[in-house]
């Protein structure tokens, strides 16, 4: 069973930075389109970054761009997002998402995303 297994969450400053990982267990996701979502208590989940299939296309969330890299290491079968500058409005538990997709493009949708792994929570608090 393929798994996407996240890391890298806790308990920041605001200002602060954190780096999430995501391993997985199949290299064929190295293949796929992949993507950070996260979802706060009472809001819906949204995509903080994706990444095509290829590497050669990502998206950021305007309120994330230029705060956020996401990468994928193929080699090592790890999904990362580096965010710096931390606010109390990026508190979340942050999921990594793949799917198969076409090669030039990246998803934003939630429900395009057919893996799903269990989440990791950040909080951004003083």
């Amino acid at each position: 069973q393929v798994q996407l297994v996240e890391s890298g969450g806790g308990l920041v400053q605001p200002g602060g930075s954190l780096k999430l990982s995501c391993k997985y267990s199949d290299r064929t996701f190295n293949t796929y389109a992949m993507g950070w979502f996260r979802q706060a208590p009472g809001k819906r989940r949204e995509c903080v970054a994706a990444l095509s299939p290829l590497g050669t296309r990502t998206y950021y969330k305007a309120s994330v761009k230029g705060r956020c890299t996401i990468s994928r290491a193929s080699a090592e079968n790890t999904l990362s997002l580096e965010m710096n500058n931390l606010n109390p409005e990026d508190t979340a538990v942050y999921y990594c998402a793949a799917t198969p997709y076409s090669e030039q493009n990246y998803a934003t949708a939630d429900w395009e995303y057919e893996y799903w792994g269990l989440g990791t929570q950040v909080t951004v608090s003083s």
